[in-house]
């Protein structure tokens, strides 16, 4: 199974916005963090606001934020609304039809039992697992941490 880079890119949507939590994060600020052109997160955000992972506001002074804490936020989520087809063979696909084994072939099962385990997995990690508070991951996201959140040693 091959993710693909659309929903690659909608978990670092979200893994920005975790780490930025409290703030509003803005599309070009993600855009220049991981180098990718804000055309695209633009279309990667759709989907992600319409099943409420992520709220935008709009405005001056708007921007996203996760829509509901990161820690609710499982990969498989995320997954689920990005990806188009998970046909991990033709037999796979709603129109399988010349194959005549497709009801009882051992392969179509195993098959369908490791992508099961693919998802299983995926539901037990969340955003939050993915985001580590330390002000290492915000700088290296560019994220400017506030004087407050600052740490001294």
């Amino acid at each position: 199974m091959r993710l693909t880079r659309q929903t690659n890119y909608a978990i670092r949507i979200l893994m920005y916005c975790a780490a930025n939590e409290g703030r509003l994060s803005r599309i070009p600020e993600i855009a220049a963090a991981y180098s990718v052109s804000e055309l695209f997160l633009f279309k990667i955000l759709q989907p992600l606001v319409e099943n409420g992972l992520v709220e935008t506001v709009r405005g001056r002074k708007g921007g996203v934020r996760l829509g509901k804490p990161a820690a609710e936020i499982s990969l498989f989520d995320v997954v689920r609304v990005t990806e188009e087809s998970f046909a991990m063979a033709e037999c796979f696909e709603n129109d399988a039809t010349e194959c005549p084994l497709v009801d009882s072939c051992a392969l179509n099962s195993a098959l369908r039992e490791a992508l099961g385990a693919f998802f299983h997995v995926l539901e037990r990690h969340s955003v939050a697992d993915l985001v580590n508070d330390s002000p290492a991951m915000q700088a290296r996201l560019g994220i400017e941490i506030p004087e407050n959140r600052i740490a001294v040693n």
